[in-house]
């Protein structure tokens, strides 16, 4: 029987749950099962102190005792990965964790994609509904290549945590546009069923939000007003 990680620090995670590269950071904590402290930040007015944490004035920002500090989602993932190795979510075959790398890689342009959407809904038709369509196309393929329910294998890995929090947002398309924007479940079957099994992970619970809510804050985002209280 595994033993429960021991963790001698006790990390601080400065971000926000509502900021999609804060989730990272939020989902690798929880799931490494290490104890932390969350602290908000309101980025329409930035604490002074969030720069002595990281000079570029941005979240999400890991701390641990001493004061020393990280920042960036990929490192702070990779980072709490090979520190606190309860659960590897990285392959420790060379090859493999190289491959899963690329594959975080190449989601990025399902990212910017997204966003530009989110930031400017009249963009959104068929057109740019469509290029992230193409897009996924790579990752329904890949999933049913490795033939188990995560792209980590059994459990999430790296890639799945990295991916998760864009397609927990992808409802935000058929709320902007109405169920011609759903992907389709023959096309995207295995991403579908992923869809549904990273709902139910324990780390991806303590940080999702429904998809009204996600709505309600891009709505307050693009009012110039960002609603970073939209949980109190």
């Amino acid at each position: 029987m595994r033993r429960k990680a021991k963790c001698r620090r006790r990390l601080g995670v400065a971000g926000h749950v509502t900021r999609n590269y804060d989730v990272y950071s939020f989902s690798c904590t929880s799931c490494l099962r290490m104890a932390y402290d969350v602290v908000n930040v309101n980025m329409s007015e930035k604490p002074d102190w969030l720069f002595d944490k990281n000079p570029n004035g941005k979240v999400p920002v890991l701390e641990v005792d001493g004061g020393d500090t990280l920042h960036d989602s990929f490192v702070i993932a990779e980072y709490l990965d090979e520190k606190y190795s309860y659960r590897p979510l990285h392959s420790r075959d060379p090859w493999k964790k190289a491959k899963d790398k690329l594959l975080i890689q190449l989601f990025n342009k399902v990212i910017n994609a997204l966003y530009k959407l989110f930031l400017d809904p009249n963009n959104l038709d068929k057109q740019s509904v469509d290029n992230i369509i193409g897009e996924l196309i790579v990752f329904e393929e890949e999933l049913d290549a490795r033939g188990k329910p995560f792209f980590g294998g059994e459990r999430p890995g790296m890639v799945d945590y990295m991916m998760w929090p864009w397609c927990e947002r992808s409802d935000l398309l058929r709320i902007m546009g109405g169920d011609r924007w759903c992907l389709s479940k023959q096309k995207f079957q295995k991403l579908m069923e992923w869809r549904n099994a990273m709902k139910e992970d324990d780390a991806v619970k303590e940080s999702y939000l429904e998809p009204n809510l996600h709505a309600k804050y891009f709505k307050s985002r693009l009012g110039g007003y960002p609603d970073y209280d939209i949980l109190v």
